[in-house]
């Protein structure tokens, strides 16, 4: 909800701090960078030390940041780049290491279902996001109490995990739990996650969903508002607040494609394990082909019907959604427990740096420089060229997911095999 509030009242930011497409885009980039940076750190301290602790400090900072960038006067944008900045310290905390708890508590397909119900949050909490911005928005005719939501609910967070959440043992459930895994060091860590092509390759095919995530969370919204000022079914945006009905559409549309979307995409990945041990990066390449051409047509019909646009929208997030789960899960098969922190780390390093860390940005520079001249239509026509990339890199997407089923067998076997060898036993924390 906190990475998406801001989404929700974009056109508002915009008028009020009277910035371009290229530094609208950078509130999403820096949010990113600092998450992205910053999940190693939390994933080495989450291999070794109390997560339930270093989540808590981590919320906690989160929400009092968030609630902090609601007092930002429009003098002070590079403030508000700041606090977005500062936001990443918290979602690193929590995103690197919530998944390895859930890992620890459940196994095979229940952890599968428990993980789904878990990434259930991403979609639908993207989706109440646009709603609750666009409506408090609305409703306090200021977008700075927008963000005043999210820090209460982090408050509730931090209370729920001290007094009902648990720290299991690392692989506790499994056959060979934490203590009888030999723990070594980062370095190592890292030379064998790179060696494991299974880990590597849907780390790559989730980098893909991430760029097109990144750039549709943004600017979503925002494109679907100037689509109907072309067509003239709305006005635009003289003084706030600006109309956002359409974010409160993109939420109630990401939230419901969300939870079909995640629940679709577990239910056939298990139903397609009885026949293949290759279904889960089957699935998630079947996700994002699927997804491509409803992108693609949903924003070259945007110029033409309000209403064909929204519906390819549906399908186009409903089929990138089945991904979340998934590859969650295909990280906890490959993966030793005592190195899943770390790979968890390094995966929103990558598929951040490579795709929503800078996709929003990316695309509002593109549209920035295809902008011929300052009219609402070029506003428009530019903002809808950029934005057709995503269906591009969701293809590639799409065949890193392909190749990934060609390792899954063998990269699964040596995880549930693991043997470390001389070198580890004699030097672990080399």
């Amino acid at each position: 909800m906190d990475r998406f509030t801001v989404a929700g009242v974009l056109p508002d930011i915009e008028h009020f701090f009277l910035i371009s497409d290229g530094k609208s885009g950078l509130l999403q980039t820096v949010f990113i960078c600092s998450y992205m940076f910053l999940a190693p750190v939390f994933g080495y301290l989450g291999d070794r030390y109390n997560r339930k602790m270093i989540m808590c400090v981590g919320i906690g900072f989160w929400s009092v940041v968030t609630l902090a960038s609601s007092f930002i006067a429009k003098d002070y944008f590079w403030a508000l780049l700041l606090t977005r900045g500062l936001v990443g310290v918290g979602e690193a905390s929590y995103s690197t290491i919530a998944p390895t708890i859930i890992a620890d508590l459940f196994i095979k397909e229940k952890r599968t279902t428990m993980l789904s119900v878990f990434y259930f949050a991403i979609p639908v909490g993207s989706g109440l996001g646009y709603i609750v911005g666009s409506t408090v928005d609305y409703r306090a005719k200021d977008w700075h109490w927008s963000l005043r939501v999210t820090p209460v609910l982090g408050l509730l967070a931090v209370l729920l995990l001290v007094f009902v959440v648990k720290e299991p043992k690392r692989g506790a459930v499994e056959a060979r739990p934490e203590h009888a895994l030999q723990r070594t060091s980062w370095f190592t860590d890292m030379k064998a996650l790179c060696r494991n092509k299974s880990f590597v390759l849907s780390t790559f095919g989730f980098t893909a969903v991430a760029f097109v995530t990144g750039s549709l969370a943004l600017w979503a919204p925002a494109f679907l508002f100037r689509a109907a000022v072309f067509t003239g079914e709305k006005q635009p945006c003289v003084q706030e607040p600006c109309d956002t009905s359409d974010s409160l559409y993109f939420g109630v549309i990401t939230c419901v494609t969300g939870v079909l979307g995640v629940a679709t995409g577990v239910a056939v990945s298990r139903w397609l394990r009885t026949r293949t041990p290759r279904a889960d990066p089957l699935v998630c390449a079947a996700g994002l082909l699927l997804a491509a051409p409803f992108l693609y047509l949903s924003i070259v019909f945007a110029q033409a019907s309000t209403i064909a646009t929204y519906f390819f929208i549906f399908f186009g997030e409903t089929f990138l959604s089945m991904n979340w789960a998934i590859v969650a899960d295909i990280l906890l098969y490959v993966v030793v427990p005592t190195r899943r922190s770390t790979a968890e780390a390094f995966q929103i390093v990558l598929s951040h740096l490579l795709g929503d860390a800078g996709s929003p940005y990316l695309i509002g520079v593109v549209s920035d420089f295809l902008k011929q001249v300052d009219s609402y239509m070029w506003q428009f026509r530019s903002l809808q060229l950029s934005l057709l990339l995503c269906s591009f890199v969701a293809v590639g997407g799409g065949a890193f997911f392909l190749t990934t089923a060609l390792f899954i067998e063998k990269d699964r076997h040596l995880a549930e095999n693991y043997v470390p060898s001389e070198n580890e036993l004699h030097f672990p924390y080399v």
